[in-house]
């Protein structure tokens, strides 16, 4: 009875994944079809493809536990044993590479202000290269302008309610210029410069990428790069812990799928011996 027993949750396990792998899998699909609100954006066509590899890898490596389970197929098991192996070695990996990149960086606090503000040049160099390639960087300036990340500004504030407000890292620094520019505020996303001001007047690059127009705000800044790897690196501690319950899920099924195994073989020798 207990091989029986053993053999069903593992098969209860993979029948979850498999419908958590359709799920990502149609996740996929949904993003590379064209929406109502007319054609594919660069953002959701840059989440399409590794939501159909994912979802496509996880229904198989399911179907193969399933099968090696409930058929008795070992051939099957140890395929789907490797696999899952590759799989906890790939989640640690990438725990241990994401935590080691974004260790370095955080904002810097902005006297008589709510919020902070944020340099490139404080994230490690692996980032900072990724960010700055032309086209990653043409990709993700697109998902921030289809998110409207500046739009979630709060709007009619005063300049005192808007520099202590609580701006995320994005906000910062894509939705205005530095501090340090010393632009007259008009409205949450519309500076003026100072009448005097030239160009060589700035030792920071972002005071004349600044733009007004509602499409350009500063997403040309170093500080909107900045931004998004600040959100990266607040958004890590969540990362981390859907990995780790990743690699934790991984290793329960790795431990049943061993179980499977072993009682496969029980079977084959009982078979054998009558």
């Amino acid at each position: 009875m207990a091989p029986r027993c053993s053999n069903a949750v593992f098969a209860a396990f993979n029948v979850v994944t498999l419908l958590l792998g359709a799920a990502v899998l149609a996740a996929g699909i949904y993003y590379g079809a064209p929406h109502h609100r007319g054609g594919v954006t660069e953002c959701e066509r840059f989440l399409r493809a590794p939501a159909l590899v994912l979802g496509g890898a996880i229904i198989a490596v399911s179907l193969a536990g399933l099968a090696g389970a409930c058929f008795r197929a070992s051939a099957l098991l140890w395929a789907y044993l490797l696999l899952t192996g590759l799989l906890i070695l790939a989640a640690v990996c990438f725990g241990v590479f994401a935590l080691v990149v974004t260790n370095a960086g955080a904002g810097r606090a902005v006297s008589g202000t709510g919020f902070k503000e944020y340099r490139l040049g404080d994230y490690s160099t692996w980032l900072r290269r990724r960010v700055e390639d032309g086209g990653n960087w043409a990709r993700i300036r697109s998902c921030l302008v289809d998110a409207k990340v500046c739009r979630s500004l709060k709007s009619n504030q005063t300049l005192d309610e808007f520099v202590n407000s609580n701006l995320s890292p994005l906000q910062s620094g894509c939705c205005k210029p530095p501090t340090e520019c010393k632009f007259t505020y008009q409205n949450e996303t519309y500076w003026v410069k100072p009448p005097a001001a030239g160009s060589s007047n700035y030792s920071d690059p972002d005071c004349n990428a600044w733009s007004n127009d509602q499409s350009e705000l500063c997403y040309g800044c170093q500080s909107c790069k900045a931004g998004v790897l600040g959100n990266l690196r607040s958004s890590w501690k969540k990362i981390a812990f859907v990995n780790a319950a990743f690699v934790a899920l991984l290793l329960v099924v790795y431990s049943l799928g061993c179980c499977a195994l072993r009682n496969n073989r029980r079977h084959k020798y009982s078979l054998v011996g009558k």
